[in-house]
């Protein structure tokens, strides 16, 4: 794994391919044997002679490396016909831009890195897997996205019953540990996920319910918002994010962009999925209570 947790991502992966348990006990096996780590730094060699070097004997590869790591992609891409890696895992785990009719300068690199890896493995027997889980329920929840829970107002781009797929980082995680014990060959080149998926009318039930008191909601004209929104260019997906949440754009369910829940997770016999009912309790319907964050206007 490279980013923050390359050293566990190689266990992980090894953990995985040299372990003959039937598939759900190796899975809970190895979430219960890589608990989640503190952030560390990236321990990585930075020349692209000692990255390949770094990479050998691994099989899967998960690339965490966040925005400011463009030109570190590139060459973990140029590395690749130097190892053995099986399974690819680009820097995604977000939303799915890919149907998007609008540039974004973030979206816009991850697409480039995307097409030159598979330009670089096209002659391998690599597989490449962009894993989509929409909005990560941790912090999702908060006036940046129009939902001011502790000023009792929330304020959608479009309709608030359109459906937003939430995930947790931990669920995120076990997700891709998930699809890392298939045999590469059953492994999709794409993957939606959610957690949960609740319009922000839902959401703001039930943060009502927890504990957060009366919650009102608006809308703002969708079409105006996103041609404001998409002007000119931005290296910051919030403002398009909070439209996306109105348009379906994030809504990971078999209606609209689909989701393969079921192939990483059946049944929720591998671990049960983290809600937005679940973060309303720990929070007495208030997340993200200590931002301090101005209102939208």
């Amino acid at each position: 794994m490279t980013g923050r947790r390359h050293r566990r991502g190689h266990r992980i992966s090894r953990q995985a391919r040299h372990n003959s348990l039937p598939f759900p006990e190796l899975l809970r096996q190895i979430l219960r044997d890589n608990p989640p780590l503190k952030k560390r730094v990236l321990s990585l060699p930075a020349r692209l002679l000692t990255i390949w070097q770094s990479l050998q004997g691994v099989q899967i590869l998960v690339n965490t490396i966040g925005p400011a790591g463009h030109d570190f992609k590139t060459k973990i891409a140029a590395a690749l016909p130097q190892t053995n890696i099986q399974v690819y895992f680009p820097s995604e785990f977000g939303v799915d831009h890919y149907g998007h009719d609008f540039a974004h300068l973030e979206w816009n690199e991850k697409k480039k890195h995307l097409a030159n890896a598979q330009r670089i493995v096209s002659h391998m027997s690599v597989k490449i897997c962009r894993v989509f889980c929409g909005l990560f329920l941790e912090g999702s929840i908060g006036p940046w996205f129009g939902l001011d829970t502790q000023n009792g107002q929330y304020t959608s781009v479009g309709s608030s019953r359109t459906p937003v797929s939430f995930t947790s980082l931990g669920d995120v995680g076990r997700t891709v540990a998930s699809l890392a014990t298939l045999p590469a060959e059953k492994i999709l080149d794409v993957v939606h996920a959610g957690g949960d998926s609740r319009s922000i009318a839902e959401i703001a039930g039930i943060m009502e319910s927890a504990g957060a008191g009366r919650i009102n909601i608006d809308c703002l004209p969708y079409e105006e918002y996103k041609k404001k929104a998409t002007a000119g260019p931005s290296g910051r997906p919030a403002a398009c994010l909070w439209f996306l949440m109105g348009d379906r754009g994030i809504a990971h369910t078999p209606a609209f962009l689909w989701s393969d829940n079921e192939l990483v997770n059946p049944g929720q016999r591998l671990w049960n999925w983290k809600t937005v009912w679940d973060l309303a309790k720990e929070t007495n319907g208030q997340p993200v209570k200590d931002v301090v964050w101005p209102r939208h206007k």
